[in-house]
């Protein structure tokens, strides 16, 4: 058990905040250091002239019958609503069903062009490409080069960054094996059916009214209702370590009384591992800052437009296949939920993928928002001149880049961590470096609380990489004792590394883009 210094929890996303509320469950005290002034991390709910803004998108869905509960117990259920699931693919003027429509796609690709696309798909059969090492390799051969550039490859390079043909297979045959032609057609045709075996093909979800961060919002609240403490505005700078007792013992925080000091009996960190490495002291040795240092995150960025509310649409998201435009997805807030919107009106987020301080991450407000209502009008889903506002939401590190050397850096650091400061707890997201779900995220801390508080050793790191989550559940209630390749998580992919010394660009200097959420025609396994 925790002694009377308790527990530091850096960072209140859902996996700071869910772990605080667990270690209050079983009456360990704990305090939380938010950086930002608002909780919730990436599954905030911004807020700007009385419009809500979600950022990426959060369907509330999970195999894991714990994380559901604490949903529910945080959140009564009157607050959340029951959500149609709907995307669709933007390709040449035409929207695309998501699960596959045999009537409506053969409408939009015409006759010669879907007895074209099957051809291909035969001859890919037949003689398959001989390099399937790659993602373009990969998947042409299982579904032909015409299918595949029109439903892979524009959107795919335009969300990298880079050509196909450099991203490695393993990610697209990760998240696409269980899917083939034969498997979209018999989908196609069939009656349809609620399909909540396979995650990415569920037809409903449940959503707080007022966002996702309504739930981290009540779930802070509750928190500090039970005796624990939530500060925001307030930035850990240093992990102080005994390195004799290999042990963490204290933080510094700075927050709005100035620089203090905090015991700690134990660290549970959600912040970026990189700059958790960065902040102990005395310094983690070269090899591991080094690791550290070569890790990347992707940002990201939403312009919002305001917009009369005939310009709706069904969808949660659109994603955008036309190289003529820089946005890769779009939103229709209104989708999600009538409360994030005004009547009369709604509020379209247009997503683009960006690295912090490159050129559309600096742009003007004002500029982005022309440039984002000039696109909307080019593509069609508006007539011009009828964007009644806009805002700006840039959110920093919102995923993890994979590229060749990321597993050796994390086992690096994991490592190290686990032997000189053992005591030290990464969970969620970016404090794993692990593509995770929120409710993956909320599982690590569930079970790194259960480690502090009650002596259980849970394999926190099985969480992560479950390459079947999408096809079925783990199994029992989720927890990760076992092989840590395997958990009800998910990989992003494997991209080639920029040479040492230059992470964050391409040879030439320019950023290298970076694994974002894929469109839902890659979900599809």
């Amino acid at each position: 058990m925790a002694d009377e210094r308790g527990t530091v929890v850096i960072g209140a996303g859902p996996a700071g905040l869910t772990a605080a509320y667990e270690l209050l469950r079983r009456g360990a005290p704990v305090r939380v250091f938010e950086a930002d002034e608002v909780v919730g991390g990436i599954s905030r709910t911004v807020e700007r002239d009385g419009w809500r803004f979600d950022i990426g998108g959060h369907r509330f869905f999970t195999k894991v019958p714990r994380v559901e509960e604490f949903w529910h117990e945080v959140l009564p259920d009157e607050d959340f609503l029951l959500r149609p699931r709907m995307s669709r693919i933007y390709y040449r003027g035409a929207l695309y069903d998501y699960p596959l429509n045999a009537t409506n796609a053969l409408r939009n690709l015409g006759l010669r062009e879907a007895a074209l696309c099957m051809g291909s798909y035969a001859r890919a059969r037949l003689r398959p490409p001989k390099d399937q090492s790659h993602f373009e390799g990969w998947v042409s051969a299982r579904f032909g080069w015409r299918l595949y550039s029109i439903f892979f490859k524009t959107y795919t390079e335009k969300v990298w960054g880079m050509p196909a043909d450099q991203l490695q297979a393993d990610w697209a045959a990760q998240r696409i094996k269980n899917l083939s032609l034969a498997k979209a057609v018999r989908n196609a045709v069939l009656p349809k059916r609620n399909r909540k075996d396979v995650t990415s093909l569920i037809e409903e979800f449940q959503y707080p009214k007022l966002g996702p961060g309504m739930m981290w919002e009540r779930c802070a609240e509750e928190v500090r209702r039970r005796g624990g403490r939530v500060d925001t505005g307030t930035w850990v700078t240093a992990v102080h370590r005994d390195p004799e007792h290999r042990r963490a013992v204290a933080v510094t925080v700075n927050g709005a009384g100035g620089q203090r000091t905090e015991p700690a009996e134990h660290v549970v960190s959600s912040m970026p591992i990189s700059e958790l490495v960065a902040a102990l002291r005395p310094a983690a040795p070269p090899e591991v800052l080094a690791a550290a240092a070569d890790l990347r995150y992707r940002d990201f960025l939403t312009v919002a437009l305001v917009v009369p509310e005939e310009f709706s649409f069904p969808d949660n998201w659109i994603y955008v296949h036309d190289p003529a435009v820089k946005v890769g997805r779009i939103q229709n807030f209104g989708s999600w939920s009538p409360h994030l919107v005004k009547d009369g009106r709604t509020c379209l987020g247009l997503e683009y993928f960006v690295f912090e301080d490159d050129e559309t991450w600096r742009t003007p407000d004002a500029d982005l928002i022309a440039a984002a209502t000039a696109e909307l009008e080019r593509l069609g889903l508006v007539r011009p001149g009828v964007v009644e506002a806009g805002y700006v939401v840039r959110m920093p590190k919102a995923y993890p880049v994979y590229d060749e050397r990321y597993q050796h850096n994390v086992d690096v650091i994991r490592e190290w961590l686990a032997r000189e400061v053992p005591n030290v707890h990464p969970v969620g997201r970016n404090g794993m470096h692990r593509y995770n779900n929120q409710d993956h995220s909320m599982l690590t801390a569930m079970l790194t609380a259960e480690n502090i508080a009650c002596g259980t050793r849970h394999d926190v790191w099985s969480v992560n990489v479950e390459q079947d989550y999408h096809e079925e559940s783990a199994g029992g209630d989720g927890r990760g004792d076992g092989d840590s390749r395997h958990g009800t998580g998910r990989d992003a992919p494997v991209m080639p590394a920029p040479p040492l010394g230059t992470a964050g660009t391409d040879g030439d200097g320019r950023a290298r883009k970076a694994p974002v959420e894929q469109p839902a025609q890659i979900r599809l396994g």
